[in-house]
């Protein structure tokens, strides 16, 4: 057997120091590890930045070629973005470092954008999040990539697959949000349609282990979604005793979780909209902008001012004030006794934080995106349409002291969608064309004080939260799974106490053990469970998803009509059993959407599967005339029957089309066909091949289709596609290993 890989606890007391650690490094000021600052609200306290600038080098310290949407990070002497490199075949997500006393490029990692709708110009959206102690760097991919990498030198560190082990929803828009680094968790946000209670569809929040990538907790606060496509970033605040991580939701609504536990705090009503601002705490405040339609009317868009500390629905109780100014991609700046914030047109406001009043605007270009930084006694803020400036800002007004147009070689302007960053005297910021440092690098670096290390409960403290780590594991049945438990009070404190716990499983074929090993029966099909640790009459639990390994077979017909086997994950809820005349035994169905959103895909296997076949019948249905197109997936790779073209396509990236092969392919509706598709690594290439045929005659010898891709997907779960304006169906799937 082999043991499931965790990381293990060495008691509470280990975990407490562990905590100490990463709270007593000393922080160096001048370093810019989160997209928004070191106190995640848009405010520097350097001095002696620049007024002003000139692209033929004047205070231009250095700039280099690069494409992207992000805002740097600065740790270390390096500054570090996420974007996008490469033509045709070569198009890829990328994260690189450069020196950032001298530009010199230090290394760059490149990965494969798949299995998404997210266009070219959209990649790499989600800015990067550095953390000091560890000198990682966490960045989340359109396509559903979770990077944890070594800053120093680009080492992979671990890798999450959001899509096939979480079901993160990806979306044309491309918003994606960036990861928040908090104690010893990184959490991220996203639209997800994971397996059994969690696959409806809704935004949540995943806190990971952000040395191992363990699952720490997972929340779900909001009961429905407005868009599976937003870019709120988590902020951290300490409120009443209590951390809390406070993000703007998909469903319209700013919620407080306990950061370190996931449990939901209280909820704020805002938009009818996903929030795609991220909210600024200051002290017990939180202030929260958008720009959609208002829960309760009013002109489209608002600010608001949030008491913190109340707890459940604080819609209409904690409101300390409202402004009629409408926001919806930049976030505020709070300095002082001043808001500042640019709305969709590009308009810089300035407000009181006091009550909200509007006290001057000041018209800065035509998009609003990028969020201001306040710094020096400036705002450094960039706008769409190519313009990076600098403001100046008064008690009646704002001067614009400097503003550059960036454009590309072709002569049209250069996108700038990402925030500035500043450390140790130098503004950078990147855009379509290029990454830029402004001023001059003072590489000294001030100190600040030590912060205090969480606070543990008291040695008497009640037990209020049980948490079972890993939240969420995959296994074979040839695995076994090691799980520990952590103990909070009812603030989120840890107790640091040895306790004894009560092992359970719910669900799943297996035993488990005293000390949290869980066996999985050799001889259970693939399902689904729980394992459940009760201390002190307090229960908590994680998710259990097992599976049979390679070879896979599934024909549906133990699986009641009407649901769909339990292990399949993403999008579940469009595919579901029924009985079909003419076939012996249950199909699986996918039917059109009520919501008018045909295209899904859904998943049978583990995320690390790799070298591979995989077989099903296919059959696709005719009403009017709207076809439907229908297929397998394999290793990232799609193989598509597309019904209305009467072609044969295998493709990795829908809207790129990246390594798009297609031939003729008349296919009838309403009659089964087998398709078979096969996934073969060869080193850092991979080679897909395909076939399809009538079910009724015999195989054909010959692959229909066979192509290699350069930049081989390694690894990915075998699953199904299909795009469903009239029905379609799948039944008898087989997944084997290829021959060696």
């Amino acid at each position: 057997m082999q043991q499931y890989s965790i990381a293990r606890r060495a008691g509470w007391g280990g975990l407490a120091a562990l905590f100490l650690i990463a709270t007593t490094t000393a922080s160096i000021a001048d370093d810019w590890a989160n997209w928004r600052g070191p106190q995640r609200n848009g405010v520097s306290t350097e001095t002696g930045l620049v007024d002003s600038w000139s692209l033929d080098g004047e205070n231009l310290l250095w700039r280099q070629d690069f494409t992207g949407r992000s805002t740097p990070v600065v740790l270390d002497g390096r500054v570090c973005a996420n974007g996008r490199a490469g033509e045709g075949i070569d198009r890829q997500e990328m994260v690189a470092c450069f020196d950032a006393a001298t530009g010199e490029k230090q290394w760059e990692y490149r990965f494969n954008v798949y299995q998404t709708t997210v266009p070219w110009n959209r990649v790499g959206w989600a800015n990067p999040t550095a953390d000091a102690e560890t000198g990682y760097l966490y960045v989340q991919g359109v396509g559903g990539t979770f990077l944890c990498l070594d800053s120093r030198d680009g080492r992979v560190v671990w890798e999450k697959n959001l899509i096939e082990e979480y079901g993160f929803m990806e979306g044309y828009g491309g918003r994606t949000q960036t990861p928040t680094v908090d104690e010893d968790r990184v959490i991220v946000t996203f639209a997800s349609t994971n397996w059994g209670a969690e696959s409806r569809p809704l935004h949540r929040l995943y806190a990971f282990d952000k040395r191992t990538g363990d699952l720490l907790w997972r929340s779900s606060p909001a009961s429905s979604m407005a868009d599976k496509n937003s870019q709120s970033t988590v902020n951290i605040a300490e409120v009443d005793g209590r951390r809390l991580a406070i993000h703007g939701n998909g469903g319209g609504w700013i919620f407080a979780v306990d950061a370190r536990t996931g449990e939901q705090v209280w909820g704020y009503g805002l938009s009818k909209r996903g929030i795609n601002t991220s909210v600024v705490v200051e002290g017990t405040t939180v202030y929260a902008s958008h720009s959609e339609e208002n829960l309760d009317g009013g002109s489209m868009g608002r600010i608001v001012a949030i008491d913190a500390t109340g707890s459940g629905d604080v819609t209409t109780s904690h409101e300390i004030w409202r402004s009629p100014v409408g926001a919806g991609f930049s976030s505020l700046v709070a300095k002082g006794d001043r808001l500042y914030v640019v709305d969709n047109s590009a308009n810089l406001h300035a407000l009181s934080a006091k009550d909200g009043s509007h006290l001057w605007e000041l018209n800065l270009g035509t998009v609003g995106k990028g969020s201001p930084v306040w710094a020096d006694g400036k705002l450094y803020v960039t706008e769409v349409n190519g313009h990076f400036l600098i403001v100046k800002p008064g008690d009646e007004g704002g001067t614009i002291l400097d503003k550059k147009e960036l454009t590309m070689p072709e002569g049209r302007y250069a996108e700038v969608y990402g925030s500035p960053a500043v450390s140790h005297g130098v503004v950078f910021f990147t855009t379509e064309e290029g990454i830029y440092a402004l001023g001059q690098w003072r590489p000294e670096a001030a100190e600040t004080a030590a912060p205090k290390a969480p606070e543990s409960a008291p040695a008497d403290a009640a037990i209020a939260t049980v948490q079972v780590v890993p939240g969420e594991v995959h296994l074979t049945r040839d695995e076994t799974a090691q799980f520990a438990v952590r103990l909070y009070d009812a603030k989120g404190r840890p107790i640091d106490r040895s306790a004894e716990v009560t092992w359970t499983v719910d669900g799943a074929a297996g035993t488990i053990g005293p000390d949290g090993t869980f066996t999985p029966s050799p001889q259970a099909a693939s399902h689904s469970g729980q394992i459940s640790a009760t201390v002190g009459g307090v229960t908590g639990r994680a998710r259990l998803r097992v599976l049979t390994g390679l070879p896979i077979t599934e024909d549906f017909d133990h699986t009641e009509v009407g649901s769909r086997p339990s292990y399949f994950l993403g999008y579940v809820g469009r595919f579901e059993v029924e009985e079909k005349e003419g076939v012996d035994g249950h199909v699986l169905a996918k039917n059109p959407s009520p919501v008018k959103i045909h295209r899904h895909i859904t998943f049978l296997g583990r995320y690390d599967d790799h070298d591979y076949t995989i077989s099903a019948d296919l059959m696709g249905t005719q009403t009017g005339r709207k076809r439907a197109d229908m297929g397998l997936l394999a290793q990232g790779y799609t193989l598509d029957l597309l019904g209305a073209h009467q072609k044969l396509e295998i493709r990795s990236w829908g809207s790129a089309l990246r390594m798009r092969q297609q031939i003729d392919f008349p296919w009838e509706m309403g009659v089964w066909y087998r398709a078979k598709m096969q996934v073969e690594n060869r080193g850092s290439a991979t080679v897909i091949r395909a076939k399809v045929w009538k079910k009724e005659a015999p195989e054909p010898d010959a692959w229909t289709l066979e192509v290699e891709d350069p930049h081989g997907i390694q690894t990915g779960s075998p699953g199904l596609y299909g795009f469903s304006p009239s029905p379609i169906y799948f039944d008898n799937i087989t997944v084997t290993r290829n021959p060696s």
